[in-house]
């Protein structure tokens, strides 16, 4: 099974203030959710709660401590309970937030990375990535476009 980060970040790191994205980049919501869908999806329940509702297509599971259901969704209590639900999938996404990514950052073997092309004032960042730890195998680079109004790349890291 490969474990797989997905996640889109400014130049500074950035994923969001206030349970909220910095920026709406539609192709970069496609670009996710290509890639996710019918794959299951481990987020933190503070993540869902800015989604608010399960991703559809996909097996939707909410790492939480709070004693909680949430229709559509499987509860866990840890990453690792979330990831051995995952057992027999070809690829399992982690979608964050920020606790979530730090905490699957030592057991991913894969990175979707869209690169926001600006630095944002943000309270929530993606751990900071290690680059000698990991491979750059494919990259598209984007002009900013009356959809998508900040220039963004697409890069896929494996690790090395």
């Amino acid at each position: 099974m490969t474990i797989s980060a997905i996640v889109a970040i400014g130049e500074n790191n950035a994923i969001g203030k206030n349970n909220q994205l910095l920026w709406h980049l539609p192709a970069d919501l496609k670009h996710f959710r290509v890639i996710t869908s019918g794959h299951p999806i481990i987020m933190g329940r503070k993540t869902f709660d800015s989604v608010g509702k399960p991703l559809p297509n996909r097996r939707n599971i909410v790492v939480t401590r709070q004693d909680i259901k949430i229709e559509g969704c499987e509860v866990v209590r840890s990453i690792d309970e979330a990831i051995d639900l995952c057992k027999g999938e070809d690829e399992v996404f982690i979608g964050g937030g920020a606790e979530i990514y730090r905490l699957a950052m030592d057991k991913t073997d894969r990175i979707y990375l869209t690169v926001v092309h600006k630095a944002f004032d943000a309270d929530t960042f993606f751990p900071e990535i290690d680059y000698k730890k990991w491979t750059e195998t494919e990259r598209e680079d984007f002009p900013a476009d009356e959809k998508n109004n900040i220039p963004y790349s697409f890069i896929t890291l494996e690790r090395a």
